[in-house]
């Protein structure tokens, strides 16, 4: 039996089984729509992220302290205050380093404006240097020893009235203990958030006056403001890796962190290049896991095949009868059957492939992401649909190819 004749009498038995076989392919149409979907907001949401972490980013790199393998990024639960004034002086003369930044963590209860009060965790305590890459939709930078503070577009929107430039904010940081300071400035976008333009809101003071975090500088005996994080920025990006290395040195084996640091934790210099590659990996890791729950649906879409299949040569086994006593070989009746599986799973790969990317479309436009693709997982849609059509419908087949044929011209 001819391929075409074999697609032929597929379509026939397709068509009169028609509301049994659109069911079919529904099942698989899901399974395909849902990972492709999945799989195309994770590719949209990683592009948006790496794009906005590394787009116009500076030759910076972030050194902190913790436990090793949750080091780097910027202050967390897991980091600790280690880095002394003494080495922020020191890494600021190791050579290629533009500027080094203090980062710390400054707890407050409330912000208060005008009477409203907005619950809020921290504020991050920095030097004015910490701006001197990040655009202000108006005001500048904050001046060290004054009660004044930055904050980005999306904590202003928190308040009503917008806070502006010239603002009084009460930060409140206990039952008794307040302080006022000034808005000398609004951050473009998402600010100093380590995620480019992504909306968190947040609040930057100078570490003088509100940091208050100190320790004993174990090179000089003083006491000194102590730091979870520090950012370096080399004076080009060739000097990257030069610089990573002299600041990891220094840190290692002269610096009053390797003594202020717990004996377990250790340093982490990560590079913008390494967060992507970091933040990468987790997406990566996140939208193979939601396409893996994803591919349960595939499954129930091929036992729906092997379903029918198998229903399919009860109802026709004095059919295959005929075949075979008019002279069709068990391959021809084998190839009828894979051909008709094959036709139900290519259906759905192709109806599953556009749903999915309707699907895609629509989840992206709601969360205001980039529509991006991946043509790889259209491919592999198309091959998955014709796999399982091709597993679903092997055993079936193989059933039907066995058929006696005088048992099966008995049968009424």
């Amino acid at each position: 039996m001819e391929l075409r004749e074999s697609v032929q009498l597929s379509l026939r038995a397709i068509r009169e089984h028609g509301l049994r076989s659109a069911l079919t392919v529904v099942g698989i149409t899901i399974g395909i729509a849902a990972v492709i979907t999945f799989v195309t907001l994770g590719a949209s949401l990683q592009a948006e992220v790496v794009g906005e972490v590394s787009g116009d980013a500076p030759p910076e790199m972030q050194a902190t302290v913790g436990p090793e393998g949750q080091q780097g990024g910027p202050p967390g639960a897991s980091t600790v205050p280690a880095f002394t004034e003494r080495d922020l002086e020191e890494i600021r003369s190791l050579p290629d380093v533009e500027r080094a930044v203090p980062q710390g963590t400054v707890q407050i209860a409330t912000l208060q404006h005008e009477g409203r009060s907005i619950a809020w965790e921290s504020a991050t305590a920095t030097s004015p240097g910490f701006f001197a890459d990040r655009q202000f939709e108006a005001g500048g930078p904050f001046e060290q020893g004054a009660n004044e503070v930055v904050i980005n577009g999306e904590a202003a929107a928190l308040f009503d009235p917008e806070l502006e430039v010239g603002d009084t904010l009460v930060l409140r940081s206990g039952a008794n203990s307040t302080r006022e300071a000034t808005v000398v400035g609004v951050l473009e976008g998402g600010g100093g958030s380590p995620f480019g333009d992504i909306a968190i809101p947040q609040v930057f003071v100078p570490t003088d006056p509100f940091y208050e975090t100190t320790a004993e500088s174990p090179a000089t005996g003083e006491s000194q403001r102590v730091y979870p994080s520090l950012t370096v920025v080399a004076t080009d990006y060739e000097s990257v890796p030069s610089v990573q290395s002299d600041v990891e040195a220094y840190l290692d084996d002269e610096s009053d962190a390797a003594s202020l640091k717990p004996a377990e934790y250790e340093f982490s210099v990560q590079t913008n290049e390494e967060l992507v590659d970091q933040i990468r990996e987790v997406i990566s890791t996140f939208t193979g896991f939601v396409a893996g729950i994803a591919v349960i649906s595939l499954i129930v879409g091929a036992v729906g095949i092997a379903n029918i299949m198998l229903v399919s040569v009860t109802e026709r086994t004095r059919e295959i009868g005929i075949m075979k006593a008019v002279g069709a070989r068990r391959r021809d009746v084998l190839q009828l059957f894979l051909v008709e599986a094959i036709v139900l799973g290519l259906a759905g790969a192709v109806l599953g492939t556009l749903v999915g990317l309707a699907g895609g479309y629509v989840a992206t436009d709601y969360l205001d992401l980039s529509l991006t693709f991946a043509p790889e997982w259209f491919a592999a849609a198309v091959v998955v649909g014709v796999g399982v059509g091709v597993l679903a419908g092997l055993y079936p087949a193989w059933n039907a190819a066995r058929v006696d044929p005088i048992d099966a011209l008995r049968r009424e």
